[in-house]
């Protein structure tokens, strides 16, 4: 799995514990580092590795590469355990030449690093006092003998350093205060001084104000974002830029997966600390914590330009950004522009060339080519469908460079992808034009732009009309207002046309709604004659089913997005064709239906297969939306000029929530798929190419994953009256939520269901551990990854062979909800027969029946309804 995907860091995680479970050393070791590279290490793995490392450490080039190792742990986090750890190991190294100052300066560094560490920070002080009175130990005379004075003042020397560390320690807030400072009234033979008590009570105050922060961290559980919040907000009002360092590197240590935590601390760093080497680092750990976040790795580049770090640094961090599998083409676009930025504030533009120049020209090329091939190729989409980049580098070129004619060259470029008929594109070159270039290259512009413009071509009629009106000869002024006329006149016609189309649609529909309310009032009428007959009821009883029965009205399969909801991945099913699950390929457009009189005066629309490629599919529309020809003709008239839009109806005359939208032209279907997903009424879109099933069996457009998605979870037992809002409160608290989709039936009513995506599967996993057994709204919830089943597909019909002759009987045959345990029957008792009677039993034996059980059971006699009449009425 590590050999496809590096950045797998559970699999890291299951590679180094099965390494360790088996006691392969050397590969576990190399595991270990491979994981270091890549990722900074939890206090957990490091511990481990460390344990693992002193075990065989023997000789002293050994412990050397203890002590390296211990120095890259102390820089991925601040852990006061593995400092702890550290200096404890230092202390075997006491023997060696300079090993007491060596322990001394590590004991400084860890007491600089966590010794304000409220809880966890007692430790290393008193770890540091027992080692100086380790010391001191050793430098008292033996019993009965007269120090010389070199030994007394190596022993007052020894005693100041003891004194001073509990003075610094009494100074600081920390849990166990007033153990320490009893501790010290017992260890010193003088008084304490009145600075040190004071000092003391100060920090006691201090340790009142943080202890709520402290218990609420003790109290919550992982990873406690809220209230390391809060204490970071407390910190930050008292000002003390150590102790909000500390604050910070504490809830990182938790939260190493949050980007908008490493965001805000590393925007600590730049604005307020300043120091270069604690800026670069932690802007290291949080790309290497985070490296999905383009932001983090934007902030990183600026970080190091700003500190002046060697431009060859620069440009190898840059690589790896482009190697960190951004989450969306748009990433792309920002870190390469950050980087173009970074290079063009090198150049010095006073100059007609040099290297830096031709780098930043070189690096603009690269940029537009990596985006056309790497990125679209990745997220089939362009992440810079406007050209920011590229228009970027025409600007650098026309107003630093000088260079006109290259500028003209990009735009050309720029409006062949596309962006020739957006009006604004056109005013932005025109606008650059006017201010680097000349008239003549204006004019030609605009007149382009009059041609071209399909979104406001009156805007750049204006703008073509108002240069000829200041710099333009009368060629020119009459040039431009026969081919703006000539240009507006055509808009006009389209758009009436336009207007004449649709107002024909809407009287069709007017039509169709008054043939159907004419065809249900027929049909009420027709039935309340044949209830009059009473001889006739069972059949009017046959009839009725019509209207209460099995018609098409009520679906054997449940249609998508019924709910108010949008359904979840397991429970949807796309409309991927124009005949939807059940059409014929020469069949309707309207969903097929029982013969009778409310459909027999409605024209049926039939379909033209050969116009499938100006056509596409939209569902999952909303059943009470009104006038969906005019709503999809508003929504889908800016891809292209719409020709027909048909919409299904059922008997009733209800819309079914799907139709069909048919364009002018093959281009205008293919941009009309690009509107898939697009919120309509509070529901998204679906809109998918116009297909025959049956005669593309294989065809599909699934947008969502029928596989297992690490990054979003599956949450069942959720209270019917959990809200979106609430469920998001609490899944926030494990990463960054994305999306949330709570899961409704047909009427809109929650079924306790929901997904969760998350930004990355590490995060989702770490959601899982936390999540799953938890209690909401006293229901216990079950969370696990989304791993939707296999859908199950029917069986393809043999050659020659009926459709549905073979299959078992459809769902409606037995009701709405199948043949159930409930279902009652609803004749007399008294009319009900056994098949084959049982005779009576003689001295407790059963006498077979004259029949043989061989035999079979004789039908009964079918019945009329006269034979009925005549049952029931007997005595």
């Amino acid at each position: 799995k590590l050999s496809i995907n590096a950045f797998d860091y559970n699999c890291h995680l299951d590679l180094i514990k099965l390494l360790r479970q088996e006691g392969e050393l050397v590969k576990l070791r190399r595991a270990r580092q491979k994981m270091s590279e890549l990722f900074p290490l939890t206090e957990e793995i490091w511990l481990d590795w460390l344990k693992d490392e002193i075990k065989m450490a023997m000789e002293s080039s050994e412990r050397e590469k203890v002590y390296e190792l211990f120095e890259r742990a102390v820089k991925d986090y601040i852990c006061p355990e593995i400092w702890l750890e550290y200096a404890q190991y230092s202390i075997g190294g006491i023997g060696q030449e300079g090993g007491i100052e060596k322990v001394r300066s590590i004991f400084e560094r860890a007491l600089t690093a966590v010794g304000l560490h409220v809880t966890k920070g007692t430790a290393l002080w008193e770890a540091y006092r027992e080692f100086e009175n380790a010391i001191l130990e050793t430098a008292q005379p033996a019993p009965g003998s007269i120090p010389s004075p070199e030994q007394q003042q190596v022993l007052c020397s020894q005693l100041e350093k003891i004194h001073t560390l509990f003075r610094r320690q009494l100074g600081i807030p920390l849990l166990d205060m007033e153990a320490s400072y009893a501790e010290y009234e017992e260890w010193s033979e003088e008084p304490i001084p009145e600075t040190t008590i004071k000092n003391y009570k100060k920090a006691l105050q201090q340790l009142e104000k943080c202890k709520p922060y402290e218990e609420a961290l003790l109290g919550a559980e992982t990873p406690k974002l809220a209230e390391y919040q809060a204490y970071i907000d407390f910190e930050m009002k008292a000002g003390d830029p150590a102790r909000i360092q500390l604050i910070y590197e504490r809830a990182l240590a938790e939260n190493c997966l949050v980007p908008d935590l490493w965001a805000r601390y590393n925007q600590y760093l730049d604005r307020q600390l300043k120091v270069k080497e604690l800026v670069l680092s932690a802007h290291d750990r949080a790309v290497r914590n985070c490296p999905w976040t383009v932001g983090l790795w934007i902030r990183y580049l600026l970080a190091m330009e700003r500190h002046r770090v060697e431009h060859s640094i620069i440009s190898e961090m840059f690589e790896k950004a482009l190697n960190a599998g951004f989450i969306q083409a748009t990433d792309y676009v920002e870190i390469w522009q950050a980087y173009l930025d970074y290079l063009r504030r090198r150049v010095d533009f006073t100059q007609d060339s040099s290297k830096e120049l031709e780098e930043l020209r070189s690096a603009f090329a690269r940029a537009v080519e990596y985006l056309k091939q790497e990125v679209e190729e990745r997220f089939s989409e362009s992440g810079d469908p406007s050209c920011t980049i590229m228009q970027n580098w025409a600007r650098v070129e026309a107003r630093l460079c000088n260079n006109m004619q290259k500028a003209r060259e990009l735009w050309d470029n720029i409006m062949t992808k596309g962006n020739a008929k957006y009006a604004n594109m056109w005013l932005e070159y025109y606008n650059l034009e006017r201010a680097h270039g000349d008239t003549q290259h204006c004019r030609k512009a605009l007149h382009r732009a009059v041609q071209c413009t399909s979104d406001y071509p009156e805007h750049v009629c204006e703008v073509l009309l108002t240069l000829e009106r200041i710099e333009g000869t009368l060629e020119d002024w009459d040039a431009a207002v026969q081919k703006t006329e000539n240009r507006l006149a055509r808009v006009n016609e389209q758009r009436a046309k336009a207007a004449e189309k649709e107002a024909a649609l809407a009287k069709q529909e007017e039509e169709r709604a008054e043939q159907r309310k004419q065809a249900r009032a027929e049909k009420k009428a027709s039935k309340k004659a044949k209830k009059t007959r009473i001889g006739d009821k069972r059949k009017a009883d046959e009839d009725d089913e019509g209207e209460w029965g099995q018609e098409e009205e009520v679906p054997s399969k449940r249609h998508r997005g019924e709910g108010d909801g949008v359904l979840p991945e397991e429970d949807m099913e796309v409309e991927t064709g124009l005949f939807g699950r059940s059409e014929k390929p020469d069949g309707p457009a309207i969903p097929k239906e029982k013969p009778s009189t409310s459909r027999k005066d409605i024209p049926k629309v039939l379909h033209d297969s050969s116009k499938d490629k100006v056509t596409v599919f939209v569902s999952n529309l909303s059943y009470t939306m009104a006038e969906p020809e005019a709503k999809l003709r508003e929504l889908f008239g800016s891809c292209g000029e719409v020709v027909e839009i048909r919409a299904v109806f059922s008997n009733k005359g209800t819309f079914r929530g799907y139709c069909y939208v048919q364009f002018r032209e093959e281009e205008a279907a293919r941009q009309a798929l690009a509107l898939d997903r697009t919120a309509v009424e509070g529901r998204p879109m679906f809109v998918s190419p116009c297909v025959d099933k049956n005669k593309n069996p294989d065809f599909k457009v699934f947008r969502y994953s029928t596989t297992l998605e690490k990054h979003k979870l599956f949450i069942s037992g959720l209270p019917f009256s959990c809200t979106k809002e609430e469920l998001e409160e609490v899944c926030k608290a494990h990463g960054n939520v994305k999306d949330i989709r709570l899961v409704t039936n047909r009427a809109g009513k929650p079924k306790g269901l929901a997904y969760v995506e998350y930004e990355n599967e590490a995060q989702a996993s770490q959601a899982v551990l936390k999540m799953d057994g938890l209690t909401v709204k006293d229901h216990v919830i079950k969370v696990m990854i989304s791993n939707p089943p296999l859908r199950r597909l029917p069986d393809r019909p043999e050659p020659g062979r009926k459709v549905g002759a073979s299959l078992p009987l459809p769902r409606h045959a037995f009701g709405a909800r199948g043949k159930g345990r409930t279902q009652l029957s609803m004749m007399p008792r008294a009319l009900q027969r056994q098949s084959n009677p049982v005779a009576k039993a003689e001295n407790g034996m059963v006498q077979n029946s004259p029949a043989t059980s061989s035999d079979p059971p004789a039908e009964p006699k079918k019945m009329s309804n006269a034979d009925f009449a005549k049952m029931l009425l007997k005595k």
